[in-house]
């Protein structure tokens, strides 16, 4: 087969991957930062802590990573607000190409759960399964949630003059839970969705490439398939696998991200019960 024969299909565009890829780097080091903290009476967590420098230089990076997570979700969301189509307003909210949720989203959720009990067929999914509108509006509440927590918490004498000093234990466990809900998802979840599910193991590349293989969208997104075919936009969606090269960069550097993640993952379960809480 050509290196230039068109085999996958479009999925993510260069800034929507530069996005995921900061976002992916942040998360890992504020999860590594924050477990070295929080774990600091263990030998594990004192390893963690001497990877950065030590327990206040984990802080000192935790926050600063923490300032620039914040900063890169304002520039998301003012990049979601270019992407509305305002003349069709508020209808292009809700059309099949949207990240935001629908009435069919939870048709196939419980169309999902009866075809795994196998009542039924499998669901036509479109260009978005509800799965990963969950896993992105995840990543929202969790940003607000932590963000506010976390800037709390980081400037505690301007945080007093605008709450009781009470406020800012409610805060860091509210911080605190939320980044362990958040951890457990993502290095949970996430990873066995994208990458370690049957069809998709070793590893998706969707996000790294931009693009799926278009048979294998052709099966798990059978609706968006149709779509594009039937509007005549299918062969403009088809782009060409990525150089040899590229791709062993890929498969190298999400392994990497995927071990970190599982590092931080079975550390924390096994020393649980050696910190004090």
């Amino acid at each position: 087969m050509s290196p230039t024969t068109k085999t996958r299909i479009k999925r993510f565009t260069p800034l929507q991957r530069i996005f995921h890829l900061l976002l992916m780097l942040s998360f890992l080091t504020q999860g590594a930062t924050g477990l070295a903290r929080m774990y600091i009476e263990t030998a594990w967590g004192r390893g963690l802590s001497r990877f950065f420098g030590g327990y206040e230089s984990a802080l000192t990076i935790h926050i600063y990573v923490g300032i620039f997570m914040i900063c890169g979700f304002v520039i998301h969301f003012i990049y979601m607000l270019f992407k509305i189509e305002w003349k069709r307003f508020p209808g292009s909210l809700y059309g099949p190409d949207s990240i935001l949720f629908r009435p069919k989203d939870l048709k196939d959720f419980f169309h999902h759960i009866a075809w795994f009990l196998g009542i039924t067929k499998a669901p036509e999914f479109d260009r978005w399964g509800y799965w990963e509108k969950f896993d992105y509006f995840a990543v929202f509440w969790g940003m607000i949630i932590l963000g506010v927590t976390g800037l709390l918490m980081a400037y505690p004498l301007a945080s007093s003059r605008i709450m009781p000093g009470w406020g800012l234990y409610v805060a860091f466990w509210i911080h605190r839970i939320e980044a362990i809900l958040a951890m457990a998802h993502l290095f949970v979840i996430h990873f066995f969705i994208a990458h370690l599910r049957r069809h998709n193991f070793p590893m998706d590349q969707a996000m790294f490439q931009g693009s799926a293989d278009l048979e294998a969208a052709r099966h798990e997104r059978p609706a968006w398939i149709a779509r594009l075919e039937q509007s005549g936009d299918l062969e403009e969606a088809l782009v060409a696998e990525a150089m040899p090269a590229q791709r062993v960069i890929y498969y190298v550097f999400g392994f990497a991200a995927v071990a970190v993640g599982l590092f931080l993952l079975i550390g924390a379960l096994i020393n649980v019960p050696y910190i004090s809480w």
